[in-house]
Order: C-alpha cells, then sequence, then structure tokens
C-alpha cells in the first residue's frame, strides 16, 4: 500500500509508469464511448421492450444522476479503501452492469442496470486521474494526461456512429455487450498495472453528501431534459430555485464543517481555479457541439445519419494527432498564452460551422473538423494538466473529485445550452425547410462561438509562469526565475 505522496515505490516502478495511461484511458473509452452511443439506440429500445421512446428518457437520465451523486464521494472512497481496489471494482461493476443492460427485459431492469453502470462510471474518471497524478511527478504529468484525455475526446464523437450502426446491423443489446470485452481487458491491465495509493481516512460528510449530491442530481437531471419542453416555466423555475437553494446550502456547510465533501478552499489556487471555472465556461460552447453537428448535416444538409456520423470522425483523429505536438506547445508558450490563443480559434472554428450551406463541398468540412478537434484536443489537455500544477500531493484526491464534479455538470450545461441556443433562433421554422433551418443553426453556431471566445477573458488573469511545473518540469521558485530572465532588465 502507498500514502498520499505521488512518487512513492510504485512512481519508481517503470512497468507501472508504462502503462498506467493505457489502463486509465481503456476505462474511460468505454465509459465514454457508452455515454453517448446508448442515445442513438433509444428508438430500437422502446421498438424492442415495446414503449415508447420517451419512456425510456429514465435510461439515459438515471445514467446521469448516478454520476452526479457518485462523482463527489469518489475521492473519499479511494482514500479509504485505495485506488487499485476502487477503480478494479468500478470497473467491474461498469462492465457487469453493461452486461444486464444488455440482457434486460424491461424497463425497469434497464434503468436499474444503468444507475449500477452509473455509478461505477463515477468513480473511474476521478480514481483514474487520481492515480496518474500520484503517480508521474509534476514535470511528466503532461505527457500522461496528454495521452488519457484522447478518450474523453474521441468517445463522445465515435458514439453516434458506431450506436447507429451496430443498431442498423445488429440488436440494440449489442451496444451493451462490446463493452465486455473492453471491461475484461481494462480488468487485467488494472489487476497488473494499477498502483494502490491509499491516505489518513477522514470522517464521511453525510450532510455535504446529501445537500450536493441531490443538489447536483437534480440540476442535471433538469439540464437534461431542459430542451424538451417536458416542464411547464413554473415547474422548471421551482426545480432550478431548489437545485440552487441545496447547492447554496452545501457551500455554506462545506465553510463551517471540518471535513467537508468537496472543500472548496482550493479554488484559492489560482491555477486550479481558472482550469475549473475558465474550462466550465469554455466547455458550454464545445458541449453543445454533439447536439448541434447532427441536426446541422441531418436537416440543414440533408445527410443520411450515416454519413453525419462519419463527417464527425475527422475531429477524432485529429484529436489524436494533437497528443504528439500539445506537450510542445505548452513547453515552448506556456498555459496562460496556450490557453488564450487557443481558446479563440475554438471560438472561431465553432463560428466557423456557420459557412457551411447545402452544397458545401465535403473538403472544406472535413478540414473544420480537423481544426476543431485539433484545437479541442490541446484545450483539454491543457486546462486537465494545468489544474493540478500547483496542489499539494495531500489534496489531489479532493481536487479530482472537484474537477471531476464540475467536467461532469459542465457537459449537462454545454448540452443544454446548445439545445437552448438552437431552439431560440430555430423557433418555429419547419424541418422541411432545409434553407430556414440551416440559416438558424448558422446563427446558433455564431452565438456559441462568442461565448467560446468571451470565456478565453478568464485565462487572462493566468501568470505567465502559471503551470510551469508541469510544462517544463520547474519548481515554482524556478519558473520565476526563469520568467524574470526572459522580461530582461
Amino acid at each position: 500500500m502507498n500514502d498520499a505522496a505521488p512518487n512513492e515505490p510504485a512512481a519508481r516502478d517503470e512497468p507501472i509508469r508504462r502503462w498506467l495511461p493505457w489502463v486509465v484511458a481503456t476505462a474511460l473509452f468505454m465509459e465514454q464511448l457508452d455515454s453517448t452511443i446508448v442515445n442513438t439506440a433509444v428508438p430500437a429500445m422502446a421498438e424492442s421492450l415495446g414503449v415508447t421512446p420517451l419512456s425510456l428518457k429514465a435510461v439515459v437520465t438515471s445514467y446521469i444522476l448516478s454520476l452526479a451523486v457518485g462523482i463527489p464521494v469518489s475521492g473519499w472512497i479511494a482514500d479509504r479503501w485505495g485506488t487499485r481496489r476502487v477503480f478494479f471494482g468500478a470497473v467491474a461493476l461498469f462492465t457487469i452492469a453493461s452486461m444486464l443492460c444488455g440482457l434486460a427485459q424491461n424497463v425497469p431492469m434497464l434503468v436499474a442496470a444503468r444507475v449500477l453502470q452509473g455509478l461505477g462510471a463515477a468513480l473511474m474518471m476521478p480514481v483514474g486521474r487520481l492515480a496518474i497524478v500520484r503517480t508521474f511527478a509534476k514535470g511528466e504529468l503532461l505527457r500522461a494526461m496528454n495521452f488519457v484525455i484522447i478518450p474523453a475526446l474521441i468517445g463522445p464523437l465515435l458514439g453516434p456512429t458506431v450506436g447507429g450502426l451496430i443498431v442498423h446491423w445488429a440488436s440494440w443489446r449489442v451496444i451493451f455487450f462490446v463493452n465486455l470485452p473492453v471491461g475484461l481487458a481494462a480488468l487485467w491491465l488494472i489487476h497488473k498495472h494499477m498502483p494502490d495509493y491509499r491516505a489518513a481516512p477522514r470522517p464521511l460528510d453525510g450532510v455535504g453528501l446529501v445537500l450536493f449530491g441531490s443538489g447536483a442530481a437534480l440540476l442535471s437531471w433538469l439540464l437534461e431534459v431542459f430542451g424538451e419542453h417536458r416542464l411547464d416555466a413554473v415547474q422548471t423555475i421551482v426545480l432550478f430555485a431548489l437545485a440552487l437553494a441545496l447547492l447554496g446550502g452545501y457551500v455554506a456547510h462545506a465553510r463551517k464543517a471540518a471535513y467537508p465533501l468537496l472543500r472548496l478552499a482550493l479554488f484559492k489556487v489560482r491555477t486550479f481555479r481558472v482550469s475549473v471555472l475558465g474550462g466550465f465556461v469554455t466547455r458550454l460552447g464545445i458541449g453543445g457541439l454533439p447536439f448541434l453537428l447532427p441536426l446541422l448535416y441531418q436537416i440543414g444538409l440533408g445527410l443520411p445519419a450515416w454519413q453525419s456520423g462519419l463527417l464527425m470522425m475527422p475531429a477524432a483523429a485529429a484529436a489524436m494527432g494533437m497528443k504528439f505536438f500539445a506537450t510542445k506547445l505548452l513547453r515552448r508558450f506556456g498555459y496562460r498564452q496556450v490557453l488564450i490563443v487557443n481558446t479563440v480559434m475554438i471560438g472561431v472554428t465553432i463560428a466557423g460551422f456557420a459557412l457551411i450551406v447545402p452544397g458545401t463541398p465535403i473538403a472544406p468540412i472535413v478540414l473544420l473538423s480537423l481544426a476543431q478537434g485539433l484545437f479541442n484536443s490541446l484545450q483539454f489537455t491543457s486546462m486537465n494538466s494545468m489544474a493540478y500544477a500547483d496542489i499539494e500531493p495531500a489534496d489531489t484526491s479532493m481536487a479530482s473529485s472537484i474537477a471531476s464534479t464540475m467536467q461532469q455538470l459542465s457537459m449537462s450545461f454545454g448540452l443544454a445550452c446548445g439545445s437552448l441556443v438552437a431552439a431560440a433562433w430555430l423557433g418555429e421554422v419547419p424541418q422541411t425547410d432545409r434553407v430556414a433551418v440551416a440559416n438558424a443553426l448558422h446563427h446558433a453556431f455564431v452565438t456559441l462561438g462568442a461565448v467560446t471566445v468571451l470565456s478565453s477573458l478568464s485565462f487572462w488573469t493566468l501568470r505567465r509562469d502559471d503551470g510551469a511545473s508541469v510544462s517544463r518540469g520547474e519548481a515554482p521558485a524556478q519558473a520565476a526565475t526563469t520568467e524574470a530572465a526572459t522580461k530582461g532588465p
């Protein structure tokens, strides 16, 4: 067993250092792919189970609610029972639950299995990231994070395509069964190469878990159903107010609690605060793309679903390619300059989809998708690695829980934001009017692009040497000396 400090025996074990990014990436790819692939299969599931597609919304929302409740407590669980045991148990639970989903004979069985899946997924991302942060020195963290972030980028992009192909050629149950071989491979890798980090156990903040878990779950559910108009205005306002009251109650509780579930004092660390909160705003624009792009391709351009899915794949390929350049760019220019410029470029590429009209050749669409994938990959690598630049070793599990919680909420907010902006511009436009739909979606892309460009302002608060301990492997004092030297007399 290892204590909470990084660079202990497991960190010096070269096989673990070589294979740990693969271990975490394999599990995260399975989780990210599954979280997006299911939406494609809802109509086929409904027909097979003899229910309406709307009644299967619980299959999606139950998974999201499990994530909202499980992620905040993941750090406490990992500290108490160890990263190896918890990560192994999470992947095993996710894999078994996937099999149960595929075997489900009715909606209640399917929803129950999805709840188990969500609980397993809630532990995978923060605990996997925690193991990475504690294993690699800060100077090596960027390279490891750069590798692990790829599944989070390509999973959502490939999910609709893979799901559509499976539903077209096979049963919807295969969607869940594909997790079985991946899960078994991940379990073998975990058994061989996962380090076991623990920390001194702290009391579980039960009150905080109830306040934050219920508030986050309610807010996530509201954002999930927001674009479907299933609630009237009064219900929506009341429930949003209740969710915010619960979260506000947690903030008041956390300030007084000796051992809060999520220690908000970590937001006093500038690099962590900017990475998590600034990244939250940036993800609003990025998070709306998986919703808007299929609408543009299928309704605005009239392309079939399979062709629309293929047009999402260049971004995934580019995201993988950026991993060869991200480390060098951050080492050369630093986090501040990269995040400011790259956020603007993401906004420009999002707005660039407004130039795609019926009859646009495929080549410019592919080039724009490639650019989007490159910039998104660099952005996520930068934000995720900078978050831990100035975090003390004893605080890594707490930081991982907070960062993962905010990322999960940002995904829900991003989809809701894309849905809201699209609905505002589409209005009463009939979907049969392809030109009118395309024009409305063009306005939506420009709006999200502008929001993303404005989010770059949050990164102006960074200092030139912030994150140098990760990008260049320098201690804070050494980074400050380097900055002074580069400024000259």
